[in-house]
């Protein structure tokens, strides 16, 4: 008798053969290539027979459970195995077909049992380590995960599954190199494997390698047309090379294949934040239809959430991350969870974490809660919060990776509110608040938010500056005797808008330089197409500096005056450049991502750089760097007018935002019980 194929269950493989005392081989291959076709229905028809006619022989049930698992009839798959192991006890292969039918019927650590015991069963069976680590990896148990990926390939080395998915463990564990060799050796094994060649593409694209990481894609997608993911993929691919018209159109594409997908959806949300062309109306508009298909359809199943009425109690705060790690946030987030009053707050961190680092440490510290979410569903999620008791429920992602506004959709506490990570609505009506300031957000733009708009005086955030960071230095263009500007920017902020005024101040100081760095910049192939961008407005290349310095610092050190991005503007950089001396332009654009360079001058005492044109802008930068003198005494006195100032107010940052909190709940107090 043939052994079972692997086509249709996830790792599925054969062990011994199974000898039938009335069934023929021909019957057998019948049956299996029924279920390698994928006419399942057939299969599914001659499977069932076949046990009513051996209905003591466990191929017959084996096979029909592989079938439903299949076809996503979870329960129905995992009592015909439980059969199938009456009848074999030790069938490693039924062991681990049960295992994949209660992983994905919901049912992960009973899933992780069956598949232990099919590989204690078969010591030489690959499937069953390899579905064993990936659920491992699935629960965010990396190291162990990483174990029996790497057993998986001791059996086989050409396993690709393994190879693939262990590479993507990797890069999550932070361990790049080998990551990449990884997805190398499975596509010098099958160069035609679009899981591998997306994979790498991502690796790629993280490390600033864009064209290589987009050449990926486009072959990933070539090789498995019409797949959402690697659709995704390649989405992410065009957005950071700035082709956003391309990648929007491929988010589209991936969402009429898989029109329920959120975090496609999100991407295609965030893409459209830096648009230059479009207006913030018919941005917004695309937020609503994320309500409308994501948000809405949970409202009947809101439970109004069961919490004290007393508008002065100790209130629990829930925050909401996927980035309680190493990441821009930190600096804006560790002095908030760092000064709240724990007598009046009780501080709640739910981590979205697929790997913990030096900065989880201290999180774990700051708050009194800590609670794992990565591998729970919505509704779990939503039901723990619940069952927490949390009164105030806090969003610090929006529409970026790993978000949970799915579960924010279901409203599990009282009050909701969004902050920090995103700059801009989450489009959700569930959400009852943007906590923002007056320059972000000023009157007048509430239509283009789906959360009502809690204001705060400027700047809406405080800064803890990292201690390497060094002294400002004196200002350059005393030494070069000509004005240096600069950015760290991203690739997508750089639109045609920007070049062509930027490409307008050099002309206007015919020795001005410019300097923009950051990762998207890495690669030579990026710097030269970007001068060329820069060449069509007359700017040559030898008054460019294209590239990419990390940390940042020097580069910083060398700029006189910074230029901020419009319409989208920067975010943590504009208040770096700030502390290292370095005053900026900014124009205020469209609320609020284009208003965030205006709050951070605003929250510095400096208003008078913010632009309301292009020409503006173009003036302002002009005349800025026409008074050597005064940008020398700015340089040297930023810094500590910054210091003094309440962007390093942590303490009464923290109170203000406090109140926000406990006036926010005492409005909701006074609201009607829900019935």
């Amino acid at each position: 008798m043939p052994r079972l194929s692997a086509v249709g269950i996830s790792g599925l493989q054969a062990g011994e053969d199974v000898k039938h005392r009335k069934a023929s081989k021909d019957e057998g291959d019948d049956l299996l290539a029924l279920f390698e076709q994928g006419r399942h229905a057939d299969a599914e028809t001659k499977a069932r027979l076949w046990t009513e006619d051996y209905p003591h022989d466990v191929f017959g049930w084996k096979i029909l459970g592989a079938i439903l698992t299949t076809t996503q009839r979870h329960q129905e798959a995992i009592s015909v195995l439980e059969t199938a192991l009456m009848l074999s006890p030790e069938d490693a292969e039924c062991l681990n077909i049960l295992g994949t039918a209660l992983e994905d019927g919901g049912r992960p650590e009973e899933a992780g049992v069956f598949y232990a015991r099919a590989a204690r069963q078969a010591p030489g069976f690959v499937a069953a380590f390899y579905n064993l680590a990936k659920l491992l990896q699935r629960l965010g148990r990396l190291d162990e995960a990483r174990f029996y990926f790497e057993h998986a390939l001791s059996i086989n080395p050409l396993h690709l599954k393994s190879l693939n998915n262990l590479g993507s463990l990797l890069r999550d564990l932070g361990c790049t190199q080998e990551a990449l060799d990884c997805y190398r050796r499975a596509l010098a094994i099958n160069p035609s494997q679009p899981e591998a060649l997306t994979n790498l593409g991502n690796l790629l694209l993280s490390l600033g390698q864009l064209h290589e990481a987009l050449e990926c894609q486009k072959r990933a997608a070539r090789l498995q047309p019409g797949y959402p993911e690697i659709l995704s993929n390649l989405g992410n691919a065009l957005q950071h090379l700035g082709r956003l018209d391309e990648a929007l159109e491929v988010y589209r594409q991936a969402l009429t294949i898989r029109p329920d997908d959120t975090s496609i959806h999100s991407k295609l949300l965030f893409t459209l934040n830096y648009h230059p062309d479009q207006s913030a109306e018919q941005i917004f508009s695309a937020y609503q239809e994320f309500d409308r298909r994501f948000g809405a359809p949970h409202r009947p199943r809101r439970p109004p959430p069961a919490s004290d009425r007393d508008p002065d109690r100790r209130l629990r705060i829930g925050y909401v991350s996927p980035d309680f790690r190493c990441h821009s946030i930190s600096h804006f987030l560790e002095p908030v969870l760092a000064h709240h009053d724990h007598q009046s707050f009780e501080i709640t961190a739910y981590a979205e974490l697929t790997r913990e680092d030096r900065l989880t440490a201290l999180y774990r510290g700051l708050v009194d809660r800590w609670v794992p979410t990565h591998g729970l569903s919505d509704d779990a999620l939503a039901e723990r919060i619940r069952a927490d008791g949390i009164d105030i429920l806090i969003d610090l992602a929006g529409h970026t990776a790993g978000n949970r506004l799915g579960v924010f959709a279901r409203r599990p506490a009282p009050v909701s509110v969004t902050w920090m990570g995103y700059g801009y609505t989450t489009g959700l009506s569930a959400i009852d608040y943007f906590l923002t300031d007056t320059i972000m957000a000023p009157a007048g733009c509430e239509p283009l938010f789906a959360e009502r708009l809690w204001r705060l005086d400027a700047p809406i955030g405080v800064y803890r500056p990292v201690s390497d960071m060094g002294e400002a230095g004196p200002l350059p263009a005393l030494t070069h005797g000509t004005v240096t500007f600069g950015t760290l920017t991203r690739h997508v902020r750089l639109n045609h808008h920007v070049i062509r005024v930027w490409s307008e101040i050099l002309r206007r100081l015919p020795t001005a330089r410019l300097i923009i760095d950051s990762k998207d910049f890495a690669t030579e192939t990026v710097q030269q197409q970007l001068a060329e961008r820069f060449a069509a407005h007359g700017i040559e290349p030898t008054r460019l500096s294209i590239g990419y310095h990390s940390p940042p610092w020097d580069v910083l050190r060398a700029m006189d005056i910074g230029l901020d991005c419009f319409p989208h503007n920067s975010g943590a950089t504009l208040v770096e450049s700030l502390y290292m001396g370095v005053p900026f332009i900014t124009l205020a654009a469209r609320p609020s991502v284009g208003r965030s360079g205006s709050s951070v001058l605003t929250g510095a005492g400096h208003p008078e750089w913010i632009a309301a044109s292009e020409a503006e802008y173009v003036d302002k930068a002009v005349a800025l760097a026409s008074d050597l003198e005064q940008l020398a005494a700015l340089r040297s006195r930023l810094r500590a007018d910054f210091e003094a100032g309440p962007w390093r107010d942590e303490a009464g940052f923290v109170r203000r935002v406090e109140q926000a909190y406990r006036q926010m709940w005492q409005l909701w107090c006074k609201t009607e019980p829900a019935t």
